[in-house]
């Protein structure tokens, strides 16, 4: 329903991004009606970072400015997705109430001076958020206007302050009951922590050595807990008085410490905001994994890209421009994987602040230059396809996601500090991208029985109920590949006795792993079938399974690093080692080869959005240095024209008619 409200109020899909009108004078947004009717823009993002302008004072609201801008963008032609300004307090607010500001782990308080800082379990601030909100949805929530609503931005903000201890101790007592079962569940017989009173128990602050894991992984429970109640409240008060949907912007892929299943169950569309950590290829990889994640997350219903970078993309600690025609393909690239149009941060590059060299659509250089051309382009080719609002994308197989086993892996003590979550993820979803195969991301308790192969590549924490879905699906016919470290512990983190992984699955695997054997930073191995692994080995033993691939020296000698196993009408494979790139890639073809899994069109991106009356739109993207001709001629909508082949880092939507 909130995907249909948003379609049908832009008439097609959305294109446009974060606008901030109040950095700017009349001259200039004059200039701006001008230039977002050029570039097609139909959506605009509008006070996400304006609290301190909307409240200049407590409890006093001035909202002509923004009366004025709204009525000017509709008498326009953009929609407004309207923000509550809540990430930004401003400095009244944290000089009224310094208890708000968050507390590091250190116990250091930080002061006021950038964004996000607040706590997120401080009444005040929590009781200012909601009162924000309330009183914008009072004042817009019927606005012509208005199409949706932005709560927050972007939540993160972890603190450790005594409010959150109080919150804390709260969110501990409903989830274990007793301080017994507490102790039980964080093992607190080890290094006499046991607890004897609810006052004793705090957030897992700075300390002398190893925090308690158990409590390290509830505290990060417990903030997200703490994130999608402040979403809901606002949400609600939202609700109660607008019909227009209801989101937030999720941030991709570690960034937001927030269980995204959960907080995909609370919006009325997901929306995420994506900015690819590598240029050139990487960043056509990255796009696709922050896309299949956002679509995953909706349940496979279309979602919405709320922000991009427009001509820029990060590469550690330093900024660098995009090739020309990569806007394009990273714009498409989202629709392609079901976003209903693409958005930017932001509008008009920002003359001074903290984000003064973050790209824009409008860039410092004006409408004269090769950005906003390209920007113009981009604008025209999403109008184009307009046709396509609504239809979805089916993917055969799944990579696993589960935020707990994400944090099991960030606390102290594991045996080796190169186990990175989602660097291990990433890694699973581009060796299926390199093969030229749409993918969906599932939680391991999620009905798996769609997809015919399933690959879990990190799932150090598996509950029992997961092992025992893991377990099923191959029983039912399902192909499932898991990968080293997975299953090692429960979903209290309490180590699985008696072998690894948890039972269930180790039946389905017909494996059992004795001894971890973490390898050394830059020790290798060489495998029986020529691959090479690094990082980390076991030592198992086969329960049924056949050995597919040993290890050839050391005490694993002779010992299974690949295993396959006939369980039911399925098959259970594991892998003990984190091979090489190309051992990695071989493994995926062959499981892809075995299970039926073949890519649309070799040599070129492509993905399907299909609509319920049969239609089907093939976007195809060339990422390679060489032109690719298509099997037949087709039409292509951005162009309404036939094409036969692509060239270099050319696109095309192809429209294919209903099927019979």
């Amino acid at each position: 329903m909130a995907t249909r409200h948003l379609i049908d109020r832009l008439g097609g899909l959305a294109f446009g991004g974060d606008y901030n009108p109040e950095q700017w004078d009349e001259p200039v947004w004059k200039e701006d009606d001008t230039l977002m009717r050029r570039a097609r823009v139909n959506l605009a993002t509008v006070g996400v970072f304006s609290w301190a302008l909307l409240e200049p004072e407590e409890g006093r609201y001035d909202f002509a400015w923004l009366d004025a801008h709204l009525d000017r963008l509709h008498a326009n032609g953009v929609a407004v997705d309207l923000a509550t300004p809540t990430a930004s307090p401003p400095p009244w607010f944290t000089l009224a109430h310094p208890d708000a500001l968050p507390v590091a782990p250190d116990g250091t308080r930080l002061t006021h001076g950038s964004r996000d800082t607040y706590c997120l379990a401080a009444p005040a601030y929590r009781n200012a958020a909601v009162r924000i909100a309330t009183a914008l949805a009072e004042r817009y929530g019927d606005h012509p206007a208005v199409a949706m609503w932005h709560v927050h931005n972007e939540y993160t903000t972890l603190c450790w302050c005594d409010h959150t201890a109080v919150a804390f101790r709260e969110w501990l007592r409903a989830r274990h009951d007793s301080l017994e079962a507490l102790n039980e569940a964080w093992g607190t017989a080890f290094w006499s922590q046991r607890y004897s009173g609810w006052d004793q128990v705090l957030p897992p602050r700075v300390t002398q050595w190893h925090r308690n894991p158990g409590q390290a992984l509830d505290f990060r429970r417990f903030w997200s807990d703490t994130v999608l109640a402040a979403y809901r409240e606002q949400r609600d008060a939202i609700r109660a008085r607008s019909d227009r949907p209801v989101t937030t912007n999720m941030m991709l892929p570690g960034y937001q410490n927030v269980d995204l299943w959960a907080l995909g169950r609370e919006v009325d569309l997901v929306a995420i905001d994506h900015y690819p950590s590598a240029p050139g290829l990487d960043a056509a990889a990255d796009t696709a994994f922050g896309a299949d994640r956002a679509r995953s997350l909706a349940d496979g219903r279309p979602w919405l890209l709320m922000e991009q970078g427009t001509s820029t993309v990060y590469d550690g600690d330093r900024t660098l421009g995009k090739e020309p025609g990569e806007i394009l393909r990273h714009t498409l690239g989202h629709i392609a994987r079901g976003s209903e149009g693409a958005l930017f941060f932001q509008w008009r590059q920002s003359r001074a602040g903290a984000e003064q060299w973050h790209s824009a659509m409008l860039p410092h250089a004006g409408a004269d230059s090769r950005i906003f051309r390209e920007v113009q382009a981009v604008g025209e080719a999403v109008a184009r396809l307009g046709e396509l609002a609504g239809s979805t994308v089916t993917a055969q197989v799944a990579v696993l996601h589960d935020s707990d086993a994400w944090w099991a892996l960030e606390v102290d003590g594991l045996p080796s500090a190169d186990l990175d979550y989602h660097a291990t993820l990433r890694r699973a979803h581009r060796a299926l991208w390199d093969a030229g195969v749409t993918v969906d991301f599932a939680h391991p308790e999620h009905d798996l029985s769609r997809y015919r192969l399933v690959v879990a590549p990190a799932l150090f924490l598996l509950s029992d109920a997961g092992a025992a879905n893991l377990r099923r699906y191959v029983a039912d016919g399902g192909t499932l590949l898991v990968q080293y470290f997975n299953g090692f512990v429960d979903d209290r983190l309490h180590a699985r006795l008696g072998g690894y992984p948890a039972p269930p699955l180790r039946e389905a695997l017909g494996i059992r792993v004795e001894e971890h054997r973490a390898l050394r930073r830059d020790e290798g191995i060489v495998l029986s079938d020529g691959t090479h692994g690094t990082i980390w080995s076991e030592s198992l033993r086969t329960e049924g399974a056949e050995a597919l691939v040993t290890y050839t020296h050391g005490m694993l000698a002779g010992k299974p690093a690949l295993t396959r196993h006939h369980f039911g009408a399925g098959l259970g494979w594991y892998l003990s080692t984190r091979l090489d790139d190309p051992g990695y890639a071989a493994l995926i073809g062959r499981l892809l080869d075995e299970t039926g899994v073949n890519p649309e069109l070799p040599g070129l991106e492509s993905v399907t959005r299909h609509a319920p009356d049969g239609t089907r739109w093939q976007f195809v993207l060339n990422h390679g240095a060489y032109a690719v001709s298509l099997p037949e001629p087709a039409h292509d909508l951005l162009t309404d024209a036939p094409v036969v082949e692509l060239p270099p880092g050319g696109c095309a939507v192809l429209k294919h008619g209903k099927t019979q």
